[in-house]
């Protein structure tokens, strides 16, 4: 009978995925994560002591952060318990640290595996600061998000991060070669469908054996597929993102600093990302308005037509034609002037503003509907520019407490050259008519 168990990859216990089979026994055993359990990594060098402080650990879906936790456990001699934010309350957590406080008391120590451990919010996170402190429990929290972002700074304080990365394609390779060992059989994929699973696996190892035992199930007797058939057979596996974590403001930032740095080819490369792993257009739409003027500005006053023009053209083609005017626009903002200094400008007028307060303008630019207003002073002296030489008055606009202040300082870049021109221009004139 465990036979028959075993041939149908089951145990005792029912059936056992082979993500789940393949599960590592040994720390050497997992690959992918050299810079922590390499010969010189962070964790290998921890254990050299056998002793193990509070751990998070930050990265992608199947990198391996819960089977490491588990081997930690192995190594240092820890009784291992695991809970998931998802499904955890503070009434599980308080049986999890009394377990743990009464299991001390025996001589064994605990550590405390938490999945997912930023979804417990700011008072849960601070329920693990006395039984961190005082040793009840060792916590290694997982997180795909950043722990910055995620988790308070009390506990982040009292842990070390330690960063996975996405397995590289020859972690991945490394892997399916131990699946056909465990399975006993080559995957029945020619060279080109190899290297297509491994692609479609995007640096997750769970995701890269689910697929392979996908291809398992699917092939006939002697059935060998092509990179074309094996994506019939497995689908196409959605890339990682999602549109309010981390995924998405990676992105976004690389293809902001494509287009700042000049880089037609690199920003197309990240738009297409987002596009192809579901982003909303408009919003691609929206973040290439906000280039324009902060990265280009009057560098080059088309950019802001060009990207409010790619907006509506995507919302009168819909997709996929309208995508193509986004791809127009990113490419006209790469190879665009650049400049900040409109958005330089902004900032330093807007601290200005914050840090002289409610003054009030110069009476000689303040209009005077009555009567009062008018024996107060209100618009006398001044000049309508459009009746001065040049078109140019030459008058002060600041407050009198302020005194006048330069905060558009334009570079010698694109159309800017011609405002600087002319601002030096109205520099000189302001100087001869005001003595």
């Amino acid at each position: 009978m465990s036979d028959l168990f075993q041939a149908a990859g089951m145990d005792n216990q029912g059936p056992r995925p082979l993500p789940d089979r393949m599960r590592p026994k040994t720390l050497e055993d997992v690959v992918g994560q050299e810079h922590l359990l390499g010969p010189e990594g962070s964790l290998t060098r921890m254990l050299r002591t056998r002793t193990l402080g509070s751990l998070v650990f930050w990265g992608p879906p199947g990198t391996g952060k819960t089977t490491v936790a588990r081997l930690l456990a192995d190594a240092t001699d820890l009784h291992f318990e695991q809970i998931s934010a998802i499904f955890s309350g503070v009434a599980d957590l308080k049986k999890v640290f009394e377990a743990a406080r009464a299991r001390r008391l025996t001589g064994k120590g605990t550590l405390l595996f938490v999945d997912e451990i930023h979804r417990f919010n700011r008072a849960q996170q601070d329920s693990f600061l006395p039984v961190m402190e005082d040793g009840t429990v060792t916590l290694v929290g997982a997180t795909t998000e950043n722990p910055s972002f995620e988790l308070n700074a009390a506990l982040l304080s009292r842990a070390h991060v330690m960063v996975f990365h996405s397995l590289n394609a020859d972690a991945i390779r490394r892997l399916l070669l131990r699946a056909e060992e465990v399975e006993g059989r080559e995957l029945p994929l020619d060279e080109e469908a190899r290297a297509s699973l491994v692609r479609m696996a995007d640096g997750d190892g769970r995701s890269a054996l689910t697929l392979a035992e996908d291809v398992w199930r699917a092939a006939g007797e002697g059935e060998r597929f092509d990179a074309a058939a094996l994506q019939q057979v497995v689908q196409r596996r959605a890339p990682i993102y999602d549109k309010s974590q981390d995924g998405h403001y990676n992105l976004i930032s690389a293809l902001h600093k494509s287009i700042r740095g000049s880089d037609p080819d690199a920003a197309l490369y990240w738009m297409c990302r987002m596009l192809d792993a579901g982003e909303d257009p408009l919003y691609v739409a929206r973040r290439l308005i906000r280039m324009a003027v902060e990265d280009i500005g009057l560098a080059d006053p088309q950019a802001l037509v060009q990207a409010n023009a790619a907006r509506d053209a995507y919302q009168m083609l819909g997709s996929p034609e309208g995508e193509l005017a986004l791809a127009q626009t990113a490419v006209y903002l790469a190879t665009a002037p650049k400049s900040n200094g409109v958005y330089v400008a902004y900032k330093s007028a807007l601290r200005a503003a914050k840090q002289y307060g409610s003054l009030l303008p110069p009476k000689h630019i303040l209009n005077a509907p009555t009567k009062l207003m008018k024996s107060e002073g209100y618009g006398a002296g001044y000049q309508y520019d459009h009746d001065a030489p040049d078109g140019f008055s030459g008058q002060d606009y600041f407050p009198e407490e302020m005194g006048r202040t330069t905060f558009y300082d334009p570079p010698e870049r694109g159309f800017e050259r011609e405002i600087r021109k002319r601002l030096d221009y109205f520099a000189k004139l302001r100087r001869e008519r005001q003595g």
